[in-house]
């Protein structure tokens, strides 16, 4: 059931799904970072699921099993640690595009109200400025979001890298 809606959420696009929550429930942060969330959500779930089904065929399981373990002292003690650091991983480098699509509803007018920081909505404000010559007023928080989702793109990769070092 679970692999269904992640799989209906997957047909429709995050950017979509997010405009048509935001303009339901009017601008603010809460309503596209709520909907960026579950945009995002079908990625993690189904990686999750992927590594909890290779995990469980492990033998460590079985000889928990037979030991009288039950499933979740199973899952919680073994199984969840040793597939959170590729969870979290993957979770860093999705987290930088819901940034990246974020700053774009901000620009688009559907994220922060007026005269709130944010880079989307500061670079929205300096299309003019830019036309007038100062281009630094719209560049500059461009720079910013490309910036730190390569950050966050970076930490992810560089835990996911640690992750597989450490299960060699």
């Amino acid at each position: 059931m679970i692999s269904r809606s992640t799989e209906l959420v997957f047909a429709f696009p995050g950017m979509l799904l997010a405009i048509l929550v935001v303009s339901i429930h009017g601008e603010g942060l809460l309503a596209p970072v709520v909907a960026l969330g579950v945009a995002y959500l079908p990625y993690v779930s189904r990686l999750t699921r992927t590594l909890v089904l290779a995990e469980r065929a492990r033998p460590y399981v079985s000889a928990y099993q037979v030991q009288g373990h039950s499933a979740l002292q199973i899952c919680l003690r073994h199984v969840l640690p040793n597939i959170a650091p590729v969870v979290l991983a993957q979770s860093t480098i999705n987290f930088g595009y819901a940034l990246m699509d974020l700053a774009g509803l901000s620009f688009l007018g559907l994220g922060v109200p007026p005269l709130t920081p944010d880079w989307g909505r500061m670079v929205f404000d300096g299309q003019t400025a830019v036309q007038r010559g100062y281009p630094l007023s719209a560049v500059l928080p461009c720079v910013l979001v490309v910036l730190t989702v390569v950050a966050f793109n970076v930490a992810g990769e560089r835990w996911a890298d640690r992750v597989a070092r450490r299960d060699r």
